[in-house]
């Protein structure tokens, strides 16, 4: 899994990237949704799931929203302790809108990227 992490880890950062971008410009909803995006891309790595989290919990605190901190908060402990057990739902976005346990439909444009970075032999 350390070769996903690595592989995926351009495609993380570049979400992250786009998500400060849209924040510095003043969209809020916009960044969530590109952390939501990061979640995605990430969640199989233990690393940038919890990274993720963080970043969403971050997110809720600039943002005075009391319902994402707590909902992170739970999400961040849960990603330490269960990604490496394969034991997330994948596709979730992570976000404290959604259910931690609900696997969802995983967007085209990312499950490409997944798929790519899988076959490419990780």
């Amino acid at each position: 899994m350390q070769r996903f992490s690595k592989a995926i880890a351009p495609y993380v950062e570049a979400e992250l990237e786009r998500a400060k971008e849209a924040e510095s410009h003043g969209d809020a909803a916009k960044a969530f949704q590109h952390l939501e995006n990061a979640h995605v891309l990430g969640q199989e790595s233990t690393g940038w799931h919890v990274k993720v989290h963080w970043l969403m919990c971050l997110w809720g605190v600039r943002h005075r929203d009391g319902k994402e901190i707590v909902g992170q908060i739970i999400r961040i402990i849960g990603a330490a302790a269960l990604t490496a057990m394969k034991g997330v739902p994948i596709g979730n976005t992570g976000g404290s809108n959604i259910s931690p346990v609900k696997p969802l439909p995983i967007k085209p444009e990312l499950e490409a990227i997944i798929a790519k970075v899988k076959a490419e032999g990780v």
